[in-house]
C-alpha cells in the first residue's frame, strides 16, 4: 500500500520547547540511558552527536542544555500535529511521538497527486502548529518513514530500488546489524538479496521480518485478520475523568483487560484504536501503530499519553490554543484492536513475552533474598581476565552488574575463539613426548620435548596438533599466591580440542573446545 509518513525532525527537542519552554535554537540534547538520543541543530554544530555519553557531549559543548527523555511530554506536544493532519486527511495512525502515517490513495485522489497531497499536509502543519515537518511516500510504512527522513517521494514501484542503497543500520536492530556487518552485508539491498528461508533458519523470526522490510515488502507477512466483535474492551465512568492520575489508573486496568482477552484467542495487537466520549458528547478517536507486538505496558503507555494529550490544554508553537483545547472530561473509554496477528510460533523471552513477567521474576528473587540472605541468589558477570574460569564473577541479585577491566590489554589472555566447556575444577592430566617423559617448559619458554600423547582420566590419546606456550606470571608480588604457568591448545587424534595449562610442572585440562 502506498503510504505517506509525516516526520517532524528533532521532535523531543521541539516538544521540550512547546511544553516546558526550553529554547530549541540553543544547544539542547535529550538523553536516554545516559546517552544522547537527539541533539538540536546548534548542539550538532558543536559536535554533539546521537549516541554520545553525557560527559563526552558536555565536553564538546560545555554550555549544553541536557534534558531527560520524556515520551509523555513528546506525545502531549504531538497531539495538535495529529489533529492538524487529521483535519485534511482521514485515517491517521500515530507511529510514535513525532511521526504519523496514513494511506496515500485518498489524499492523492482528492488533491490530484501524491506530491500535492504531501505538500498540502506539510503546509497545514506549519500554519496550524508552527512546526517543521517532512513527508515521504513509498510502499509500506517502513520505506515511507525512511523516505520522510530523506524528504523523498519514491515513485510507484521503485521502493525496492530506493531501499537497496541504504545502510543496513536502517532496519533498527543493533544486534542483527552488527552480525550482518561482520558477515560482509552493509546495505539493505545486499540483505534483501539473501534467500528468505535461509534468513529465517539462521537468524530467526524477527530477522525474517527485517528481511522483508529490506526488500520493500510489507513488514507483516500476513494481512491482519479481522478481530471478532468481542475483542474490544470499554469502560464507562460514573464520575467523568478529568485528572491525569485517574486517567493513568484507568489506562492500566483497561490495557490488562485487552491483553487478557487477546491472549485467550492466541492473538497479539499491532494496531490499536483509542476511542473516548466526553461529557459534552464529543467523540475522540486516535489510532496507534507499532512495528512489533503491543504488550500490556505498551498499550497502557500509549493510552496514558493519549489521555494526557486530550485532557491537558497545550498551545502550539504559533500560540494558537484552538488545536490544544480541552474537549471536556471523559465519560467512556474503548480500546479496539484494529490489527491483530497470530501469537503462535513466536519465541518468548526467558521470563515471558510481557514486561510484567520479568517484574514477577524480579519480585520472586528479591523475596528469596529476603528470606535466605543476599547471597542466596547470584547472577554471573563476565569480567576481564586471562582465563575463562577466572573471568566469571558472581554478584548478588540486584547489585550492580557492570563488567570490570574487559577492555584492559591482559597480556597472556587466551586467544579466540573461547572454549565451549569450562571445567569447574581443572582435570589432572599428563602430556608426554615420544619417550614417555612428561613435557615441561624451561625458564626461556622452551619445551623439554615434543608433545606426542595426552593421558587424561586413565585414557591415552595421540596429539595431532598443539599451540603455545603462552606464559602467565600472576600475582608476582605475593609469595603465597604467586603462580607461574603456561597455557597450550591441544588437538588430539580423536578430534578433541583442549585448553591445557602447565602449572608448577603439573598438567591440567582447563576447558574443552566444541
Amino acid at each position: 500500500m502506498r503510504t505517506i509518513v509525516i516526520w517532524c525532525p528533532d521532535w523531543p527537542i521541539v516538544a521540550a520547547e512547546i511544553v516546558d519552554g526550553y529554547p530549541a535554537q540553543e544547544p539542547v540534547a535529550v538523553l536516554h540511558a545516559n546517552r544522547v538520543l537527539v541533539a538540536s541543530p546548534a548542539a550538532r554544530e558543536e559536535g554533539v552527536r546521537r549516541g554520545l555519553r553525557k560527559r563526552e557531549a558536555q565536553g564538546r559543548c560545555p554550555h549544553l542544555i541536557v534534558l531527560e527523555h520524556d515520551p509523555g511530554r513528546d506525545m502531549l506536544a504531538f497531539e495538535p500535529v495529529l489533529a492538524a493532519v487529521e483535519a485534511i486527511a482521514a485515517g491517521v495512525e500515530a507511529l510514535r511521538p513525532g511521526a504519523c502515517a496514513l494511506a496515500a490513495r485518498g489524499p492523492a485522489r482528492y488533491y490530484r497527486g501524491e506530491a500535492d497531497a504531501a505538500e498540502r499536509i506539510v503546509e497545514h502543519i506549519a500554519q496550524q502548529c508552527g512546526v517543521e515537518a517532512q513527508a515521504g511516500i513509498a510502499e509500506g510504512t517502513f520505506a515511507a518513514g525512511l523516505a520522510a527522513r530523506a524528504g523523498v517521494l519514491v515513485p510507484d514501484g521503485e521502493t525496492a530500488g530506493f531501499l537497496s542503497g541504504l545502510s543496513i543500520a536502517a532496519i533498527g536492530r543493533p544486534n542483527l546489524v552488527d552480525l550482518l556487518r561482520r558477515l560482509g552485508i552493509h546495505t539493505l539491498g545486499e540483505f534483501a538479496a539473501l534467500p528468505g528461508a535461509d534468513v529465517l533458519d539462521r537468524f530467526g523470526f524477527d530477522a525474517a521480518l527485517a528481511h522483508r522490510l529490506a526488500g520493500g515488502r510489507d513488514e507483516r507477512p500476513l494481512a491482519p485478520r479481522r478481530m471478532p466483535p468481542d475483542l474490544d474492551v470499554s469502560e464507562t465512568f460514573d464520575e467523568p475523568i478529568e485528572r491525569i492520575d485517574a486517567a493513568a489508573f484507568a489506562a492500566r486496568a483497561l490495557a490488562e483487560r485487552l491483553h487478557d482477552r487477546l491472549g485467550a484467542h492466541g492473538l497479539a495487537c499491532t494496531r490499536l484504536a483509542i476511542e473516548a466520549m466526553t461529557e459534552t458528547g464529543e467523540e475522540l478517536v486516535r489510532t496507534w501503530r507499532h512495528d512489533g507486538l503491543l504488550s500490556v505496558n505498551a498499550v497502557a503507555d500509549r493510552l496514558r499519553w493519549q489521555l494526557e494529550g486530550w485532557l491537558r490544554n497545550i498551545p502550539n508553537r504559533s500560540g494558537d490554543q484552538s488545536n490544544g483545547r480541552r474537549p471536556g472530561a471523559i465519560t467512556r473509554l474503548r480500546l479496539v484492536p484494529e490489527g491483530v496477528v497470530e501469537h503462535l510460533g513466536l519465541q518468548p523471552g526467558l521470563w515471558g513475552e510481557a514486561g510484567e513477567e520479568r517484574d514477577r521474576a524480579h519480585r520472586a528473587m528479591t523475596r528469596v533474598q529476603g528470606l535466605l540472605g543476599p547471597d542466596a541468589v547470584l547472577t554471573a558477570v563476565l569480567d576481564g581476565g586471562r582465563a575463562d574460569q577466572s573471568r566469571i564473577r558472581l554478584v548478588a541479585w540486584g547489585d550492580e552488574r557492570a563488567a570490570r577491566g574487559t577492555e584492559a590489554p591482559w597480556p597472556g589472555r587466551i586467544p579466540g575463539p573461547s572454549p565451549a566447556t569450562v571445567y569447574p575444577e581443572p582435570l589432572p592430566a599428563e602430556v608426554v613426548d615420544e619417550n614417555g617423559e612428561v613435557v615441561g617448559v624451561s625458564g626461556r619458554l622452551e619445551l623439554t620435548g615434543t608433545p606426542r600423547s595426552l593421558r587424561l582420566n586413565g585414557e591415552e590419546s595421540g596429539i595431532k596438533a598443539w599451540a603455545g606456550p603462552w606464559p602467565v606470571d600472576e600475582r608476582w608480588w605475593d609469595e603465597e599466591e604467586a603462580q607461574r604457568k603456561a597455557r597450550f591448545q591441544i588437538l588430539t587424534e580423536d578430534e578433541r580440542a583442549y585448553l591445557a595449562v602447565l602449572r608448577n610442572g603439573a598438567w591440567f585440562m582447563e576447558a574443552l573446545y566444541d
